[in-house]
């Protein structure tokens, strides 16, 4: 049942990008009542700039200054593949990632990826799920090769 901050379950998000490109191995390996989709226009309010600030800091926007940032990203088509992990009970995103398409001159396609996860569920295989949609995700673009930049302050066994 949604929560009132959930849209009704007959109004579709407005979605970054196709969740058909999601890899449904790593959709089928997440526990029950998470779920792994593109970034939505309204995530803004599920906590999305709070999971980033576990990377690094994150200067608080204004709702509709994140609104035109998601806008402005959605307008370079087949560039920039957010994703988000939500705890369907809470309306609040977990983790959170963003392939980075690079098209490139010699090599053809290569790509990077961020991954963050709030601190509460980093030992939850989370972070892992997210670089593993974003590697499909990588695969299904073109791309020839993955980078992951990580900060070794940022890793976790």
């Amino acid at each position: 049942m949604p929560t009132s901050r959930q849209p009704a379950e007959d109004t579709p998000l407005d979605l970054a990008f196709a969740q058909e490109l999601i890899s449904p191995e790593v959709t089928r390996t997440l526990p029950v009542g998470l779920t792994i989709r593109p970034l939505s226009s309204d995530d803004y309010s599920r906590g999305h700039l709070t999971v980033l600030s576990v990377l690094t800091m994150v200067k608080d926007l204004w709702a509709a200054a994140w609104a035109a940032q998601f806008h402005a990203i959605g307008s370079v088509p087949d560039t920039y593949y957010p994703l988000v992990i939500v705890d369907n009970t809470l309306d609040r995103i977990l983790a959170a990632g963003t392939l980075f398409v690079e098209r490139k001159f010699r090599h053809g396609t290569g790509s990077r990826r961020l991954v963050a996860v709030v601190t509460s569920q980093q030992r939850n295989r989370l972070g892992l799920r997210v670089a593993q949609a974003l590697v499909h995700i990588s695969g299904k673009a073109g791309c020839y090769k993955t980078v992951g930049n990580c900060v070794d302050a940022n890793i976790r066994e």
